[in-house]
């Protein structure tokens, strides 16, 4: 029995029933998300959409996003915008290491929402 896929965030296992589920949403609320194109679940052989942790995360934070009073519109820029800049902090992150450029007077914090700043230890 193959189990790389039990790691694998991309892996479609979660069918309409337990992604709404384990979102306490209703069915058609991913329905709409994917037909508003934000989260377009993959599709079973038989045409079932199969959803992945990677977009139940989407999802939860689409809905997290809805109940603070975004429009669908708005969350789905929120939403882009934020993978896009972890991606970036990512990209970032590994070009540092590569640089070697981290020294030992300088340290990367993270705030709250993540944000890294560069903070200089003697500063303190």
């Amino acid at each position: 029995m193959a189990t790389d896929k039990l790691d694998d965030e991309d892996y479609p296992a979660w069918t309409m029933g337990q992604a709404a589920d384990a979102l306490d949403v209703q069915p058609a609320f991913l329905r709409s998300l994917d037909a508003a194109d934000v989260v377009q679940a993959h599709r079973s052989s038989g045409g079932h959409r199969r959803y992945s942790r990677r977009q139940l995360r989407l999802a939860a934070r689409v809905r997290e996003l809805f109940d603070d009073g975004m429009t669908l519109a708005a969350a789905e820029r929120i939403v882009r915008l934020e993978d896009q800049l972890a991606k970036v902090r990512a990209e970032n992150r590994e070009l540092r290491r590569r640089l070697g450029e981290h020294t030992d007077h300088e340290t990367e914090r993270e705030d709250e929402d993540g944000a890294g700043e560069r903070v200089d230890s003697h500063a303190r």
